[in-house]
């Protein structure tokens, strides 16, 4: 197929640019920049230095990826963007390069980061994530497979999300949010129920939506404080691998930063 580079188009020498790679218009393509095959970088794209994109992917109009991090701690150091396989960057996005020798920003396989979404340094987005217009995630930030984020979201620095959450528009994420629930809020996030609909989409069976839900139960709304409900939990007999994932993001959490917290009033709407 060959690579086809658009006269008005930039594009580094030292760029590596695979086969298949299509650049637009007035696109900047800058040194130490590896393309994978089959990608498309449409008109007035910016990869930066240290910028690597996976294949089959597809770069819209003015956003620009790689840029040094916006964070005092950057002194020049060598660091990278990294973007899967077969994800789509719409227009205006921005994701930054991380902070630290060697480190990586990173968006997995097959993601969706849709219009005007800023990725800041360090942060580590999983495959098939979505990412709705407007959304801001800060340094550190992590995001589970399977994910979607609403529109207009922010998310405070190194927070993280679990696997096949659905995080509601407009919502300020400043605790972290356990896998596979349905979170909002504007003030400041609380869970709403399981993310019934976002399980089912992805084959989760109802015998496995069923043991998730129960699980949570025992966290949230035994009545036992969360370190105590989590050792109950823990010393269960035969857990699934998906409640074993639940534990170990519990586990795996900052304490002073917290979990988002899951109503009584609300326990309820975890039926499915």
């Amino acid at each position: 197929m060959g690579i086809q580079i658009h006269p008005t188009a930039i594009v580094s020498p030292q760029a590596e640019l695979a086969d298949g790679v299509v650049i637009g218009p007035f696109s900047i393509v800058d040194e130490n920049v590896v393309v994978g095959r089959n990608t498309i970088l449409r008109p007035f794209v910016h990869l930066c230095p240290y910028t690597k994109i996976g294949e089959d992917a597809v770069i819209f109009e003015d956003a620009v990826i790689g840029p040094e991090p916006q964070d005092h701690a950057f002194k020049g150091e060598t660091s990278w963007v990294a973007v899967g396989n077969r994800s789509v960057i719409r227009e205006n996005v921005t994701i930054h390069r991380a902070s630290g020798e060697g480190n990586v920003t990173s968006v997995g396989d097959d993601c969706l980061i849709m219009e005007g979404v800023h990725l800041g340094h360090n942060v580590q987005i999983s495959d098939s994530v979505t990412i709705s217009s407007k959304s801001g995630l800060a340094g550190y930030v992590k995001i589970g497979r399977g994910t979607v984020i609403g529109g207009m979201s922010g998310f405070h620095q190194f927070v993280r999300v679990g696997s096949f959450c659905m995080i509601g528009g407009a919502s300020r994420v400043a605790q972290d949010v356990a896998p596979f629930l349905l979170v909002n809020g504007a003030e400041a996030c609380r869970v709403y129920s399981l993310n019934v609909i976002g399980l089912r989409r992805n084959n989760f069976s109802s015998e496995r939506r069923l043991e998730i839900k129960r699980a949570y139960r025992r966290i949230y709304h035994s009545g036992l404080p969360m370190r105590e409900a989590l050792a109950e939990l823990e010393k269960q007999d035969a857990k699934s691998a998906d409640v074993e994932e639940i534990l170990r993001f519990f586990k795996e959490g900052d304490k002073k930063r917290g979990f988002c917290p899951w109503p009584a009033s609300s326990a309820g709407k975890s039926e499915d």
